[in-house]
């Protein structure tokens, strides 16, 4: 039986069986090109740089048989940019000396499979079972042939903690949801949970919920009613429940 854990202040799940996965989505590689257009600069290679080493550190310490890529690891949705065709290889090549890379691909994927080295495994952008769990970037929704999941693990929504009275306010968390399964897939009957891993990208945060671009999820945008959830801070700490949902989707 699969079980599941996230590691304290990192936005990294452990996936743990037969085998050991660590889960990440949204690195958004090559993002700082988006910051440079609104004057903002924070230095050439330091994102690229601190994302390996952060990953890196986690690799070294847990030892996973495996590195699995919920999307979105490049930032430009339809082209490649020049920082791209550097630093995407660059972090394949040097997490892949540390464990086996599997890359689900997201909206912001488009033609990575030229930035991809040979030794890396691509699988298609509907995503994978393991077990009872479907992992899926969130841009599409998921296909008939997974019903039979009862566990959804997603990115690609970055969410973030908004209330202004908050030292958490602007903060990335994960958000556990919990709802009926006949919302994401209609013949099925049951619940069925849905976790939303945050950003792996340190600076997709903001303080001000109207000038924070959330990415709509088909599957988030099909759940009628929520029977619980539940908001975590990267800590571990549960700030928040279904009352507050509205503050973070």
């Amino acid at each position: 039986m699969l079980k599941t854990r996230i590691i304290p202040s990192k936005p990294i799940m452990v996936l743990e069986g037969r085998k050991k996965n660590l889960i990440v989505t949204d690195i958004h590689i090559g993002f700082e090109n988006t910051l440079a257009s609104n004057e903002i600069f924070i230095g050439k290679n330091t994102s690229i740089n601190e994302t390996i080493e952060e990953l890196s550190s986690v690799i070294d310490l847990e030892k996973p048989d495996s590195l699995i890529l919920l999307g979105d690891i490049k930032s430009s949705i339809k082209n490649i940019s020049k920082n791209e065709w550097n630093e995407v290889p660059l972090f394949f090549n040097k997490i892949k000396q540390k464990c086996d890379i599997i890359l689900i691909p997201g909206n912001h994927d488009a033609n990575i499979q030229r930035l991809v080295p040979e030794n890396i495994s691509m699988i298609s952008s509907m995503g994978m079972v393991e077990e009872n769990i479907l992992l899926t970037h969130g841009h599409t929704m998921p296909s008939e042939n997974f019903s039979h999941v009862d566990k959804i693990i997603m990115g690609h929504v970055h969410p973030v903690f908004f209330q202004e009275d908050s030292v958490l306010n602007g903060q990335r968390v994960w958000v556990s949801i919990k709802t009926e399964k006949q919302n994401i897939f209609p013949n099925k009957s049951g619940d069925i949970e849905i976790t939303i891993i945050p950003s792996f990208n340190r600076y997709f945060y903001a303080t001000h919920k109207k000038k924070y671009k959330k990415s709509i999820s088909p599957i988030i945008e099909k759940i009628k009613q929520i029977s619980s959830a539940r908001i975590i801070t990267l800590d571990g700490t549960i700030i928040g429940d279904e009352s507050v949902i509205d503050q973070v989707l």
